[in-house]
């Protein structure tokens, strides 16, 4: 490893360490321990020094379940300091902020949008927005932080409860700058889960020929939550891009649980599930990856509404786990591809 590297690898461990769910490692850790039978320092000296090898998280080594696999296999897999430094060569500082702020991204991609949404500042301005937001047919309105991530700084209220004067006071008491109308999502969907809207994450990639390449597609699925994320204890499936079937078995982002084959609550089997709009969903994420070249590499939240599929965001640092650990597989070489063709490299 060259000197550099080991320098940046080293501040991104204190990152990680600073940054750390301790709770969650403790588990990880114990599980790996009880799975393996490796003592406690023969585990974490793995744990650090796969950290440098492969340039991963600290805790993706248990997610990856790099305690079972070979140095060969371990090669293959996506990390977290691979991941960061891919986002900035195709994600620039520059231009992703597009894709951080809510507010700018609802602005930019107006056209691939269904549902109202709103600002702080049209709250108080009482704007058609503002009245378009408090009247929509579904009742409820989601109040959000626009610079919030994994469904965290969200609420969801009964319009009725509010007019703009209350709104303004209540969004701005929580810190929230944007509302949108709550989204009522397809009855295929709704079925398989009506806790929460559940999205369709679809990854793009544009070439070296500014054409757009798909790399992969999950759905993410709610239980007994209004927000799909993994990190809030939902599941996830890999999605058939062919024919927009789920395919094979639903994953949790907690490695004690084991994977199931049927919706924990509606018990649905996930395989081959059918997931509606599916060729209207691509050519809608197609479209808006060519909107903003400048964002080569981007992960799409597809909403799929009676209407039609929608964007409910797009992700510069769409999430290596999500794409990597319901096919069981790394894909590094995915990205290796990518990075070959452009003249910056990692």
């Amino acid at each position: 490893m060259k000197i550099r590297d080991f320098i940046k690898r080293s501040k991104y461990l204190v990152y990680y360490f600073k940054k750390m769910d301790w709770p969650k490692y403790k588990l990880f850790f114990s599980y790996a321990r009880k799975q393996t039978g490796r003592g406690f320092i023969s585990l974490f000296c793995d744990n650090i020094r796969s950290m440098y090898k492969y340039n991963i998280g600290v805790i993706d080594y248990f997610l990856f379940r790099f305690f079972e696999k070979d140095p060969a296999e371990r090669a293959r897999w996506v990390g977290t300091g691979y991941k960061y430094e891919y986002d900035l060569v195709m994600n620039p500082k520059s231009t992703r902020d597009v894709l951080e702020n809510k507010i700018k991204f609802y602005e930019a991609y107006e056209a691939f949008v269904l549902h109202a949404v709103c600002t702080l500042d049209d709250i108080q301005n009482r704007t058609e927005k503002a009245r378009i937001i408090l009247e929509n047919p579904s009742g409820k309105i989601v109040v959000k932080d626009s610079l919030g991530q994994c469904g965290w700084d969200v609420e969801i209220i009964n319009s009725a409860d509010y007019d703009h004067e209350s709104l303004f006071k209540y969004m701005k008491s929580k810190g929230f700058d944007l509302a949108e109308e709550f989204i009522v999502q397809h009855p295929d969907i709704n079925r398989l889960s009506d806790s929460g809207v559940n999205t369709v994450r679809i990854i793009s990639q544009v070439n070296k020929d500014n054409e757009v390449e798909i790399l992969g597609a999950r759905m993410r699925i709610s239980v007994n939550t209004w927000v799909d994320n993994l990190a809030s204890g939902n599941i996830a499936t890999s999605v058939d891009l062919e024919t927009g079937k789920l395919n094979g078995l639903g994953i949790y982002s907690d490695i004690t649980k084991d994977r199931v084959s049927a919706h924990p609550v509606s018990g649905i089997v996930l395989d081959a599930y059918q997931i509606p709009l599916w060729e209207e969903s691509l050519d809608l994420v197609k479209r808006a990856a060519l909107h903003r070249p400048e964002n080569r590499a981007v992960g799409w939240d597809v909403v799929l509404t009676e209407k039609g599929p929608e964007l409910l965001e797009g992700n510069h640092n769409w999430c290596k786990i999500l794409w990597q650990i319901p096919i069981d597989t790394g894909l590094k070489h995915v990205l290796e591809k990518h990075l070959a063709e452009l003249p910056h490299r990692i």
